[in-house]
């Protein structure tokens, strides 16, 4: 608690120069036609764009190829590949990163756009390092179906280059595709999700040489700690759902409780990452996928009998309620993605946007009483919302492993009459 508070001290103190000095050059945007007109306009006849904090709140929540604590960005691993060059392999760190996690170098055509990785598709663009101005420029690009999408540009030789993001596997649906190259790299989630594993595997040694050790005796330290929660999943969901295979089931609804718990909790610490793991829909995703595999491959005949054909129901019906039950096998894994990846993602929006107003209403530094002003009731907002992320992380871990629990037991019980 002391962390999240002079956190939010901080910000109110600093928050009237913070945008004007670090991020007064962050984006620009300028709306066009197409990418021919953008590059001879060259880089210095593009306006700035008042603050947006839906745009600074979607930046903050994304998983970027750079680990930031407080000021600093760690460099990660890059690990990319297209078709043209085949595997490139290098630290982002060669990327010159400077501030608001844009990059001052240009690599063998890819480039750092906000702590993402991405590659300027044009092949008059050399090759190598290049150094490049490192605020990006961001156009609205009309596509060939007729559509504006947004693009970054980067400036080289007083030249704008179009630029691709990394491909991604949603079909188009969050605005993604298949594109120049594809990304494996180790990002800011993935090593999120490392050391929470470490994290976790330590306690968990932990804990049971403490019940080792001190067999008979009451728990104490981390034991104390860990022993409520872990009976509360084990008499309240495990029990009661799975009936006698709560046993074989336990470790399962245990390991995803505390994983999903644990992310959600290291994603609240103030200037530690600023991870969003569960607020990543690909990681929720699996997740669920998981938990379907899990729930499908440990059913029996009784649970299959009243998917494809329920016994003592007219066969008319049965035409009807069938496609009914085979569709809710996949809608179950798709509330359980969407529940978790939503709830979270609100949650940081939310704060980050509340923040955010403190730039907009003090007109990024320019009115300091202004900013001041609404530093106060921001302040007020941000300390709601952190208490209620806090009980939502547990909430939303509780409801996973619940719902996981209540597929498995529907797919294991046994036929009665």
């Amino acid at each position: 608690m002391r962390q999240y508070i002079l956190t939010l001290i901080c910000a109110f103190v600093l928050s009237p120069f913070a945008y004007s000095q670090d991020h007064s050059e962050e984006r620009q945007k300028h709306e066009t036609t197409t990418t021919e007109e953008q590059q001879e306009a060259g880089c210095g006849d593009h306006k700035k764009e008042a603050f947006n904090p839906g745009a600074t709140a979607f930046h903050h929540i994304s998983d970027q190829n750079i680990y930031n604590i407080g000021p600093w960005s760690i460099p990660l691993p890059c690990i990319l590949y297209n078709a043209a060059q085949g595997w490139s392999l290098f630290s982002s760190g060669k990327f010159h990163i400077g501030e608001h996690g844009n990059g001052h170098t240009a690599i063998d055509h890819y480039i750092l756009v906000e702590g993402v990785v991405r590659r300027v598709t044009d092949a008059s663009f050399p090759m190598g390092e290049v150094e490049i101005g490192h605020h990006p420029v961001f156009e609205k690009v009309k596509q060939d179906d007729g559509k504006l999408k947004e693009t970054a540009f980067v400036c080289y030789n007083d030249q704008l280059y179009p630029s691709d993001a990394k491909s991604t596997a949603d079909g188009g649906l969050f605005g993604g595709g298949v594109t120049s190259f594809y990304d494996f790299s180790l990002t800011k989630n993935v090593v999120t999700m490392m050391l929470m594993f470490a994290f976790l595997t330590w306690m968990f040694i932990t804990v049971a040489k403490a019940y080792k050790t001190r067999d008979g005796m009451a728990p104490k330290g981390m034991q104390s700690f860990i022993e409520p929660i872990f009976l509360f999943i084990q008499d309240e969901v495990a029990k009661p759902f799975l009936g006698n295979k709560w046993e074989k089931y336990l470790p399962f609804l245990m390991a995803q409780f505390f994983f999903i718990l644990g992310l959600n909790l290291f994603g609240q610490i103030p200037f530690l990452g600023g991870s969003n793991v569960t607020g990543n829909i690909a990681v929720t995703m699996v997740l669920a996928v998981i938990t379907f595999f899990v729930v499908n491959l440990s059913s029996n005949k009784n649970y299959w009998e009243h998917i494809l054909w329920m016994p003592g129901v007219p066969a008319w019906v049965k035409t009807i309620l069938t496609p009914v039950e085979v569709l809710g096998l996949f809608i179950k894994p798709v509330t359980l993605t969407l529940r978790l990846f939503a709830n979270i993602t609100a949650g940081h929006m939310v704060i980050v946007i509340f923040v955010g107003l403190i730039f907009l209403f003090g007109k990024s530094g320019e009115s300091v009483g202004a900013s001041y002003g609404t530093a106060a009731g921001s302040t007020l907002l941000t300390m709601f919302m952190m208490a209620i992320e806090l009980l939502v992380a547990f909430i939303q871990a509780f409801v996973f492993a619940i719902l996981t629990a209540s597929y498995i037991g529907a797919a294991t019980e046994e036929a009665h009459h």
